[in-house]
C-alpha cells in the first residue's frame, strides 16, 4: 500500500504527501470512539484522562522542562502543555507530523522539531515522555541510556509499555509492518531500566482500558469504512482494520498487556561505576 502503514498501538504512520489526508479521514471515527472530552488528536489507545493522570503523577507543572519523544501530530503533548503550562519540546521523525503539530499549537509556547531517535536532544529535561511508541524500538537498552543522559538527577521517564514475549515468526507474518513491533516482558524492561540508572516509582496496568478503546476504534472504523477507503484506499483500510483486530485479540487473550510507568533517574551515573 502506498502512503500508509500501520505501526504500534493503533498508530498510523503516513508518508508526507498523505499525512493530512489520513488524519482527516480518521478524525471522525476517532472522535466517535473516544468522545469529545477524551479525544485530543491522539493516534493511540490512550484517553485524554489517561494522559493527564500520567502527567500529574510525573510531577509536570509550570516550570517543568518536558521532552516528548515520538510526539506525532502533538495531541497528547499539546494537551499536557495547555493543562500544566510546562516548557514543552516535541520531537518526531516525520516532518509532516511535526508540521501538523506546529499548526495545532497556534500561539501556545511549544517547540517542535524533526529528529530521529536515538539520539535525544541533550537537555537537560525534567521529564522525558514516550507514549505508545516504545514498541517500535528494537534496541531498548540503547534508548534508555539516552533517556538517562537527557535527565538530571531526579528527572522522570514517563512511558507506556506493550508487555509480552517477542513475536514468533508466525505472529510476525500476520502483523502489518511487524518490523515496528518489538514486545518486551515486564521483568526484562524493569531490569533494563535498572541497568540504565532509571528506578520505577509508579507502575499501573491499563490493559482493560486500552482494549476497550481498541474495540471502539475498530467498530467506528468499520462504520466509516466507505469514507476512510475513499481517502486512504481499500488497502489502507484493510491494513488499518487488520492491525486493530490483532491488537484486540492480543489484549483480550493476554498475549499483550499494557502498562503505564514512571521511572526516576538515580545517581550516580551507572557508567561511572565501570
Amino acid at each position: 500500500m502506498r502512503g500508509v502503514r500501520t505501526v504500534p498501538s493503533g498508530t498510523v504512520a503516513i508518508n508526507n504527501a498523505y499525512r493530512d489526508r489520513v488524519d482527516r479521514a480518521l478524525r471522525s471515527a476517532r472522535l466517535s470512539a473516544f468522545g469529545p472530552s477524551e479525544f485530543v488528536g491522539q493516534e493511540s489507545f490512550m484517553q485524554a484522562s489517561d494522559i493527564l493522570r500520567l502527567a500529574d503523577q510525573a510531577g509536570i507543572g509550570p516550570r517543568t522542562r518536558v521532552l516528548d519523544v515520538c510526539c506525532g501530530v502533538g495531541g497528547p503533548g499539546l494537551l499536557i502543555a495547555r493543562t500544566f503550562g510546562c516548557a514543552y519540546h516535541g520531537i518526531d521523525a516525520s516532518d509532516s507530523a511535526i508540521g501538523i503539530a506546529r499548526r495545532r499549537a497556534g500561539d501556545l509556547s511549544c517547540r517542535f522539531d524533526v529528529a530521529r531517535v536515538p539520539p535525544l536532544p541533550s537537555g537537560p529535561y525534567d521529564v522525558v515522555l514516550l507514549l505508545e511508541t516504545l514498541l517500535a524500538f528494537a534496541d531498548k537498552p540503547a534508548l534508555l541510556r539516552r533517556v538517562f543522559e537527557a535527565l538530571p538527577a531526579g528527572g522522570r521517564f514517563v512511558f507506556t509499555l506493550e508487555e509480552g514475549e517477542p513475536l514468533s515468526d508466525a505472529e510476525r507474518a500476520t502483523m502489518p509492518d511487524a518490523d515496528t513491533v518489538w514486545l518486551t516482558p515486564l521483568p526484562t524492561m524493569l531490569s533494563q531500566l535498572e541497568a540504565a540508572g532509571l528506578r520505577v516509582s509508579r507502575q499501573a496496568e491499563c490493559t482493560e482500558s486500552h482494549l476497550d478503546v481498541a474495540q471502539r476504534l475498530h467498530r467506528e472504523f468499520a462504520a466509516d469504512a466507505a469514507n476512510i477507503s475513499d481517502c486512504i484506499g481499500s488497502d489502507g483500510l484493510r491494513s488499518l482494520m487488520a492491525a486493530h483486530r490483532l491488537w484486540i485479540d492480543w489484549l483480550e487473550c493476554g498475549r499483550v498487556r499494557k502498562f503505564a510507568l514512571v521511572a526516576e533517574r538515580s545517581d550516580p551515573d551507572p557508567a561511572s561505576a565501570t
